[in-house]
């Protein structure tokens, strides 16, 4: 017997979950271009920058603004930053279409999730007029509707799955902002990272369920374990990443050399010309430190930072060991070379890039693809969770 079918989605449910799918890659990419090249801070109000809905032209535009006082002006950055909050907020109206179509058959389904928005819509001006508590408030309860909801629709319509992902871009913006308002945090701007690939896997997962393309595979419920397995794995790697840039220690094992000479360190696989450096793994590890300090650039000392760099690379061997042994099974498996074969390579010039940051002395265009390159990890692993299935049984 067949199973019970799924209720009709919205007619264009699949083409906007893709679009949303490329336009998240765009925001994640770009939101690590504008970290990686110290742009975080350019504008440091929020959400206008200097005030405005863009940006200024000129640095005696932004002059007679008060964030003038707490940052000044710099136009080749400033841009960056407030694209990529304009980025954001049309990401977060597609996943509201995206939300609304889900539910729209739920009862008070669209009514819970234009009154959850209109909520969180309301923060933002409340924030703007110095009602920090108020904005709080507004975000909170917006955001407690939508859990609510989420917990109690069934994902037989992918209602759940986008009422989810619609709270995790709600937060998402609150991260961004205290990312601004914080001074770039370490936990605020790892959490960022985190809530990204969050909402671009949630998505992912979306697109592939409502287009409807199922692998059918014997071993498909032990594979699903694996792949899990395999998100974790690589979801802890990514946190030390983020944790490792937001503190500024990927180059703590020293970089820019290939070999002793000339003072440059065999920094990789050694870090600091040594096997095992003195680390502080308990200073480098303390996820909340004190409000009101600007962390770019950094605060923590050498050891600390070394113990996070050596964190990372551990770290990444594992990954490396598994995501193989993992493509190895699959490239065992009927039909499914191909994705072994990506996996593989995927992890491999994953591996190569990190290596490539500390030689080359962290270059822009490879830190960004080292971003990129955990963003195609995903891809592949919450494809094949979101489309493997078991046979269909014989009548």
């Amino acid at each position: 017997m067949n199973a019970i079918a799924r209720p009709a989605l919205a007619r264009h449910f699949h083409r906007i979950a893709w679009l949303a799918v490329a336009l998240t890659t765009v925001v994640v990419v770009f939101g690590a271009f504008v970290r990686l090249s110290d742009a975080g801070l350019s504008c440091p109000d929020w959400p206008t920058c200097y005030g405005r809905a863009a940006w200024p032209s000129a640095p005696q535009d932004a002059a007679a603004h008060a964030a003038s006082e707490i940052r000044p002006f710099e136009t080749h950055k400033a841009w960056r930053e407030q694209v990529h909050r304009h980025l954001a907020a049309t990401l977060g109206v597609l996943v509201l279409v995206l939300a609304l179509l889900a539910a729209r058959k739920r009862r008070f389904g669209t009514a819970q999730i234009v009154g959850a928005s209109l909520l969180v819509a309301g923060a933002i001006p409340a924030y703007m007029g110095g009602h920090i508590g108020l904005a709080f408030a507004l975000a909170g309860a917006g955001e407690a509707i939508l859990l609510l909801a989420a917990l109690r629709w069934s994902n037989v319509d992918l209602a759940r799955a986008a009422v989810l992902t619609l709270a995790v871009i709600v937060f998402q913006a609150l991260l961004g902002k205290w990312t601004v308002t914080l001074l770039l945090k370490p936990i605020i701007v790892m959490g960022h990272l985190l809530g990204g690939l969050a909402t671009f896997s949630l998505l992912l997962w979306m697109a592939w369920r409502a287009t409807d393309l199922p692998i059918r595979l014997a071993e498909a419920r032990t594979l699903r374990r694996w792949l899990i397995a395999g998100l974790v794995v690589l979801g802890v790697q990514i946190a030390l990443g983020g944790w490792t840039s937001a503190n500024y220690a990927a180059l703590a094992c020293g970089g820019g050399g290939w070999t002793t000479a000339e003072h440059h360190y065999l920094d990789f696989p050694k870090c600091v010309g040594q096997w095992w450096p003195p680390a502080d793994f308990r200073e480098g590890f303390v996820l909340w430190r004190g409000i009101g300090v600007d962390y770019e650039g950094g605060v923590l000392d050498g050891a600390s930072r070394i113990a996070i760099q050596m964190a990372h690379r551990i770290m990444a061997v594992v990954v490396v060991l598994y995501m193989l042994w993992l493509a190895l099974r699959l490239y065992r498996m009927p039909g499914m070379r191909g994705w072994a074969s990506a996996l593989g390579l995927l992890v491999l010039a994953q591996a190569a890039l990190g290596v490539l940051n500390v030689k080359l002395a962290l270059p822009l265009a490879v830190a960004v693809l080292h971003n990129a390159g955990a963003l195609a990890l995903l891809f592949v692993l919450v494809t094949l969770l979101a489309r493997l299935r078991e046979p269909e049984p014989v009548a």
